[in-house]
This record gives structure tokens, sequence and C-alpha cells, in this order.
């Protein structure tokens, strides 16, 4: 029997419209919002697709984000799909519930359009807000392109209601959020029958099974509790490549926890996530065809982060860069501690700091990256000389 092919619909999307496709096709219960730069187009699209009763979404206007992940807390414990959306500060006045919705294992789905904290006030792209929350229990995924968002909001959704987990699915603030490109969009039948009918594990509403939620427990309950949670996010990645693999099916594009961009035969190789991923393929393409054997690795699941894949992955080059959206004073900045916890005994890292609110990173500056790893490979310089670059300070890229 012959498979009828999928007729996708190309639109011209932001990736902020994308996202805004995606929640129509799962026509959550509940939508709560508040707006904030540079994710409210998310939200006002999303408004409108409710106003033409193209949804069933009941959209509640919330005076905060701390009431607005509140509400999709209450919604989702009811017993139905819950969304909202946020950047910035207001993902940071929601840190006090986000514990809680993943304490209470509910999956709600939440897009965020990541931009960088105050102090000064800065409107711009950086990675400071999710960092900030990235050990609250949250599955966190990162994006690179509009339609890679509009899918991984598909993808993750599906997931997070397999493992009873919340979800943050990121996109880079104005440099995504607020650019057009062509995006596929599925039949919404075929997201439906993909997703299926939400099926939550208890209800609020039950009243003939009662429950209570939040209550206060005494430590031998609350550590079990957390060690359920830690058990269920040590089963996302096992879930993550199922589901990705039948949703494969549907798009005929590979969902792994990373994407390898002429790794494979690479000396040196850079290490970034998100939209600065496509200004690397491209200095790649072009440093590759002068024959400097150069490759990326974009990592897409960050939470649970996969350790033992990436350092396989990374094993066979001589010196790798690592760059961070954000920083931790104090501490190795996020993306290359992770990167240095893989134990990769034989590949030499350096931590690179860019693009903090918002500053551009140029192909030129990517260039130099990898020319100053390609001097230290093709150089022969001995470990001890290798291993006092690591200790240099963080390069910032100005």
């Amino acid at each position: 029997m012959i498979k009828k092919k999928i007729k996708l619909n190309i639109k011209a999307l932001t990736g902020a419209e994308a996202v805004a496709e995606a929640m129509k096709q799962i026509n959550p219960g509940v939508v709560s919002i508040y707006p904030i730069t540079p994710q409210t187009p998310i939200i006002e699209k999303f408004s409108q697709f409710a106003a033409k009763k193209l949804v069933d979404s009941e959209i509640v206007l919330t005076e905060s984000e701390h009431s607005a992940m509140s509400v999709v807390v209450g919604a989702q414990a009811s017993g139905v799909r819950a969304m909202t959306a946020t950047s910035s500060q207001g993902l940071a006045l929601m840190w006090e519930i986000l514990g809680i919705a993943s304490g209470l294992r509910l999956p709600i789905v939440m897009p965020v359009v990541n931009r960088a904290l105050s102090s000064p006030l800065n409107i711009h792209c950086d990675h400071s807000d999710s960092m900030g929350c990235r050990d609250f229990g949250w599955i966190q995924i990162f994006s690179e392109n509009n339609q890679e968002v509009y899918e991984n909001i598909l993808l993750i959704t599906k997931i997070a209601e397999h493992v009873k987990l919340p979800a943050m699915v990121m996109q880079d603030g104005f440099i995504t959020s607020h650019c057009v490109e062509a995006v596929k969009i599925l039949p919404d039948k075929i997201v439906q029958k993909f997703l299926g009918k939400y099926n939550s594990a208890y209800s609020l509403l039950n009243i003939k099974n009662p429950i209570s939620l939040g209550s206060l427990v005494s430590q031998p309950h609350f550590f079990k509790i957390k060690i359920q949670q830690i058990q269920a996010m040590e089963q996302v990645k096992k879930i993550y490549l199922k589901i990705g693999k039948e949703f494969s099916k549907i798009t005929k594009r590979k969902y792994e926890y990373f994407e390898k961009y002429k790794l494979n035969d690479a000396e040196v190789g850079i290490v970034v996530m998100s939209s600065t991923a496509g200004t690397v393929k491209s200095v790649v393409d072009k440093m590759r065809k002068k024959g400097f054997k150069v490759g990326l690795l974009k990592p897409i699941l960050f939470r649970p982060f996969p350790y033992q894949e990436i350092a396989k992955a990374l094993s066979h080059l001589k010196v790798i860069a690592v760059l961070d959206r954000s920083v931790s004073p104090g501490a190795h900045p996020p993306l290359y501690s992770e990167i240095v916890n893989c134990q990769l005994s034989n590949v030499k890292c350096q931590s690179y700091v860019f693009g903090l609110g918002g500053q551009d990173i140029f192909e030129k500056d990517i260039e130099k990256i990898f020319k100053d790893l390609l001097k230290f490979q093709i150089s022969n310089i001995k470990l001890q000389i290798l291993k006092k670059i690591n200790e240099k300070e963080i390069k910032y890229i100005k």
C-alpha cells in the first residue's frame, strides 16, 4: 500500500509566529498570557487565533508572569493542557512557581524567547534567563531557527506528557523570534494524531478520586519525591529518541540530542547552541573549501544533558572552543562547564563568551576562533603548553 505524501503548508513566519502556529495545533485548554519583549508576538498571534475561534483555549489575562505560571499550574492540575510563554525578567518572576510545576510533575510546555536579565536593562538576546533556571527540574531544548522551534514545541509536548515533567523550548530573542523564514507547517490532523488526546495522571476536578496537591511533607517524603523527579528526568533521553523517531516519520527530519555539522572528520570544532550555530555552519563551509578540517557540534537537548553521547562525538578532536551566550560569575560559563564535565581527557577545551545583551557575533569572529584552534593543533604544541592554554581566563568576544 502506497502511503499518501503529507501536504505541507509553507508559510513566511517569524519564530514567534511559528510558535503560535504550533500552539494553535496543540489547542491547549488554557493559555495564560502576560506580555514581555521579545516574547509578546507569540501571545499576540495566539490571541488572534482565539479571537477567530480557531482554538478552544481559555485565554487568561494575568497581572504578572508569576500569576501566569500559577494559572497554568492550576489548569494543568485540573486535567487539561496548559501553556504560557515568557522572556527574561518574566521568566525570573516565575521562578518561585517553576519548582512547583516540576515538583507536582505537571507537563506544562513553555516557549521561552531568550533575553538578557537586568541589570542594566537590556531587551536583546543572551541566554542568562533560561540558564538561571536550568536546575529547576524542567526539560530544556534550544532551537536554531524558526522551523526548529515550530517542530520542537510539538515534539517536546508529547515527551513532557510521557515523562510527566514540564519543558521549556528556547529561541533567540529578535534574532529568531522576529526574523521571517519559510516554515513548513504540518496539517492540523496529522499533529493532533501525533500528540493524541491528553490524559492527565490525575485531576483536581475528579470528585470520585479526590486528591491533595502541594501539601507539606516531612524530610523522608521530600527526599523520595526529589528522587522520583531525578529518575523521571533520566528517562527523558530514552523517550526523546523514541518519540523523535516517531515524529521523524512525519517530518522526515532527525531529532537527536545534538547536531553534528561536518564534525566526523574534523580536527578542531566549535560547540555552540541556538541561532549562532547557523553562522558557524556558514564559516565551516567556507573554511572547508580552503582545506581546513573544521566542524560544529550544536547541543539541542540541554536538560537532561547528554554527557556520554557528546563526549563520544567530540572525542576524536584535538581542540574545541565552547561558545557561551551567558556567564556564571565566579564559575565556568554554563555550556563550557557541561562540556568540561563530559570528561574529554584527550581534547583541549577553550571557553569563549559572546553575545551578551545582544552583542553581534560575525563570521570573521568565528573564523578567528577556528584559526586559533588550528594553530594549537597544527603547531604540535607540547602538552604542558596546551594545559596552560586551558588555564587562561575566558576569552570574551566584544
